[in-house]
This record gives structure tokens, sequence and C-alpha cells, in this order.
């Protein structure tokens, strides 16, 4: 057998692997609630899920539609919306993807009128933070984790008084070392950025989505590359696995 078809085959093999233990890695890292049957999703609910580029995904901005493919992008938030239209079609959800490209949290505050509290959603996920260290590092910003808290804590108080009853979902910011843009380096300032997000999770008692967690995990199972070419954009299986702990994550 030629030696490139030899490595053909077992990255090929190595990928089925990875892909075959999405299951697993998310059953690992993330704990089902007690009660799976909590009314994550009521009848009519609106879901909203926000953020960064890892949200966005390249969806398509000039016609924001619930339910609508292409008003989702290629990432996790597809995956995970286009699974609760199936599994919950008795509930007729109303789902949104409103993440953009770049946002930090305070850009979030900026456009949160428009692109959250008029929509009213009934339940609300957020994933944010890792451009609040990136651009820090790339010296395009100037804000501090300090900051990163502060500015978060006020969204959700903001949000909680316009919305009362909202079920909040946050997502623990992450990164990948081994991969194109991350290094070791990254490891203790981010670290700093996910106890911000875990202690403003704690505090308004929402829903945690351990992505670093699980990412760690499945690095055990294929390179970093596998998961995220750049070590913070997920590739398709990263994207899955997202989608997959996040699902478990809410119950659904």
């Amino acid at each position: 057998m030629s030696i490139s078809r030899r490595n053909f085959l077992f990255k090929s093999s190595a990928g089925v692997v990875a892909a075959a233990s999405i299951s697993g890695i998310v059953s690992a890292c993330v704990t089902q609630p007690e009660n799976k049957k909590q009314a994550v999703f009521a009848k009519d609910s609106t879901i909203l899920f926000q953020g960064d580029s890892i949200t966005d995904a390249g969806r398509d901005k000039q016609k924001e539609v619930a339910n609508r493919s292409w008003s989702f992008g290629n990432g996790y938030a597809l995956l995970a919306a286009s699974h609760l239209l199936n599994v919950f079609p008795e509930q007729q959800l109303t789902i949104f993807n409103r993440g953009i490209s770049g946002n930090k949290v305070f850009q979030l505050a900026d456009r949160w009128e428009k692109d959250c509290l008029q929509l009213k959603p009934d339940v609300l996920s957020i994933l944010i933070g890792v451009n609040d260290y990136w651009h820090k590092r790339n010296g395009n910003y100037d804000g501090t984790v300090e900051i990163y808290e502060n500015d978060y804590r006020a969204l959700l108080k903001r949000t909680q008084e316009a919305l009362p009853g909202i079920k909040l979902i946050l997502c623990e910011p992450f990164y990948v070392l081994e991969t194109r843009a991350v290094d070791n380096t990254w490891i203790e300032p981010m670290k700093k950025y996910q106890a911000a997000a875990k202690r403003i999770s704690e505090e308004f008692e929402t829903i945690w989505v351990p992505f670093q967690k699980v990412f760690d995990e499945a690095v055990n199972h294929a390179p970093g590359t596998y998961w995220t070419p750049d070590g913070v954009h997920p590739s398709m299986a990263g994207a899955q696995l997202m989608a997959e702990a996040w699902l478990k994550a809410v119950g659904a």
C-alpha cells in the first residue's frame, strides 16, 4: 500500500472514530438536568441564540427570519435549533439567531434593544467572551476581564428587568490548543474570562454549557484542528459537538 493511501485511510478512520465519539464526549462532560421534562421550551416559546462569530456562523443578516436555515448560518445554533424543531413539533417554537461576528459584550449591549428585547424571547442563549480576550491580545481592544464581567452582569440585569421570567442559558467561552491561532499563552488569561462567565451563570441561576470541558475531552479523541482549525471557530465536527453539548445541557 502506498504511503499516501495509508495516510488517507488513517485520516479517514480517525475522522470516523472522532465522529462516533461525539455522544460519548458529551456524556462524559455535560450533566443532563435531573428533570429532563423541565419546561424549558414551553408551547409557543421564542428562543434566541446570541453571541459572536461562533454563533453567527455566516448567517444571512439581510433576512433575519425565525426557523429559516439561511438565517442561522452553518454552526451549532443551526444544528441545535433544527433538533428542537424536530423533537418538539407540537410546541410550535420560534427560534432566532442574532449572533454577530467580532462582537464583545459591550457590542451586544449596543444592539440589545433590536436584537433581543424587541424579539421578546422566552429562552435566551448567549455565547460571548472569546473576542473580549482575543481582540485585547491583538491590540484591537483595551478591555479587561473586570469590564467583561461587569458588562455581562449589567446586560443580564437589563434583560431580566425587561423580560421577567426569561430562561437564560450561558455558554462557556472556549479555546483549543495546538491550532492555528491558539497556543499555551491563552490558558491563564482565558481561565479568568471563563471563571467570570461561570460566576455570572451561578449568580443568575442559568443553565450552563461547559464548552471548554467538552473540547478538552474532544482532543483526546481527535486532534484539536479536527474540531476547530484556528482554535476558536468550530469545524463541522466541532459544531456538531457544540450542538449536542448544548442540547444535553438544556435537557433536549
